[in-house]
């Protein structure tokens, strides 16, 4: 598989994406004003100890406090990925995955209101909740993730050979210095030599030492170590032998990815490349367009099928239709080849809008069990490329596929775009002809009240048109109707659902009184 990493930066914004045999899968932006927490490490104080969700609020510095679970709250914890992160399916502020179903101690007896506490970020702010955090730090590296207070030594799961996995894990248990820790050796350490692996070690470490150092002088609540920025964790992460190059548009960015690549790893050196032509590199590689395509409700694909993708506050929904791929003879095979095609988009489509919680995916029902079998196996199969920790569980009877990906910041989707102002983020308005008749409505009960002599309406200009071509008596008519003298004038300041009623010669804005609430 041929895979890139294409870096475009600006002092405003630094945009990293990713490409697989030339299509785009992931993307990251990190911009100056919205700083990344994940990985941040603070002295935290804790605000309060909830009973009732076993759960507490720890302020480590945010506009809003942390949220703790008991499932991170204690110190010695063998179930981690390879990012140092608990088993979190990323489906709300619970613990996740098999850790939910253990059984802890009350959080009241593991931490109180007033404590301080070291703490990690696990995932970014999203929408109306705080960042998430845990008691259970690891520090990352590029081949290992050390975790300090855990005594697990694991190997990812992504290395798959038996024999590689207990070489790492024998070697891990042999270099491990007794009562220091535990690691968690990455995928890109399969074939990691002894040297390698005491320098990295030495090094995470010595940091952990200075962390501790820094904890112990400053006061809650602190920050007491700030995770790589977005470029030099991409690089400490994802590149390695099997991506084949990396291409970036800025010099000094260049010049500190070679800086840091030749102490890291220098063979990767001369699969660095500057590219300096006018255009922009994005344009050139298709890259910004299928950016774009990621904040659209639509997915073409290659059969003739769509996707209609719906992120919701609960979970994201996604339909698979056929389109005008119709087939010619066998409807099996139609739906079949559809639903596979959409098996491999879903997966992608999650990689690059970074979609993450629950997903429920509505593939066209199959009748044949052995098609069923074969989707569930390509959408897995393709979902086994995401960094990111994913569960799909079988064709439900209703022929939907339930799903959990991990969340761990606010998806591309949230991050770029905010509500609308004008359908208060719904994605729908009312009508013309809905809002005539809510005037129309509310200008019975200013009749009724009795206080007003004349009003002014204005309204959006779309629904002024409707009124003149569509209803052209509207206002002779109600003003016979009710005896209130008024007059409707357009005013393009308006959203097309909204409407002002002013009142007298003073105009005096009388809406909240009279409208519908």
């Amino acid at each position: 598989m041929k895979r890139e990493i294409f870096i475009s930066a600006t002092p405003q914004e630094t945009r990293v994406a990713i490409l697989e045999d030339d299509v785009l899968v992931e993307v990251r932006v990190e911009r100056a004003d919205a700083e990344r927490i994940v990985g941040d490490i603070y002295l935290g104080h804790v605000q309060a100890v909830l009973p009732g969700i076993q759960a507490a609020f720890v302020e480590i510095g945010t506009e809003k406090a942390g949220f703790l679970h008991v499932s991170d709250v204690l110190l010695d914890d063998d179930d981690e990925d390879e990012n140092g992160n608990g088993n979190d399916n990323g489906d709300g502020d619970g613990g996740g995955g098999r850790r939910r179903s253990r059984r802890y101690p009350p959080i009241q007896d593991l931490i109180a209101k007033g404590d301080s506490t070291l703490v990690q970020v696990t995932k970014e702010p999203i929408s109306t909740k705080g960042p998430r955090v845990t008691r259970q730090v690891s520090l990352p590296g590029r081949f290992v993730v050390y975790m300090p207070y855990s005594t697990h030594v694991g190997v990812s799961r992504k290395i798959e050979g038996r024999e590689e996995r207990s070489r790492l894990r024998a070697l891990a248990k042999e270099i491990l210095p007794k009562d220091s820790g535990g690691v968690i050796i990455r995928t890109v350490g399969e074939e990691l030599t002894r040297d390698a692996f005491e320098r990295e070690l030495n090094t995470l470490i010595s940091a952990w030492k200075k962390i501790e150092k820094r904890a112990t002088s400053s006061k809650a609540p602190a920050v007491v170590h700030r995770e790589a920025k977005l470029v030099r964790g991409v690089i400490r992460d994802v590149f390695s032998d099997k991506v084949d190059r990396i291409v970036v548009d800025q010099a000094d960015l260049y010049s500190e990815i070679r800086q840091y690549l030749h102490g890291m790893d220098p063979g990767l050196l001369d699969r660095v490349q500057y590219d300096a032509e006018p255009e922009p590199l994005f344009d050139r590689h298709g890259i910004e367009d299928a950016i774009q395509v990621a904040f659209e409700r639509r997915v073409d694909l290659k059969s003739g099928g769509y996707l209609v993708i719906e992120p919701t506050e609960a979970l994201v929904s996604i339909d698979v239709n056929t389109g005008r791929f119709t087939g010619k003879r066998d409807p099996d095979k139609t739906i079949l080849r559809t639903n596979l095609d959409a098996a491999r988009e879903v997966a992608r489509q999650l990689r690059l809008r970074d979609m993450g919680g629950i997903i429920v995916v509505d593939f066209i029902d199959m009748e044949v069990k052995g098609h069923q079998d074969q989707v569930m196996q390509e959408l897995r199969t393709w979902l086994g490329r995401d960094r990111a920790r994913t569960k799909a569980f079988h064709i439900s009877e209703l022929g939907l596929v339930q799903m959990t990906r991990q969340r761990v910041r606010p998806s591309l989707y949230q991050a770029m775009t905010e509500r609308c102002t004008h359908c208060g983020g719904a994605g729908r308005v009312f009508t013309p002809e809905t809002v005539l008749r809510r005037v129309e409505r509310a200008l019975k009960r200013v009749a009724l009240g009795g206080a007003e002599k004349s009003m002014t309406v204005r309204v959006h200009p779309e629904v002024a048109l409707y009124a003149l071509e569509e209803e052209h008596d509207f206002v002779r008519r109600l003003q016979g109707a009710h005896r209130l003298e008024f007059m409707l004038r357009d005013d393009p300041l308006l959203r097309q659902d909204e409407y002002r009623l002013l009142a007298g010669s003073a105009g005096t804005d009388v809406t909240k009184r009279y409208a519908e609430r």
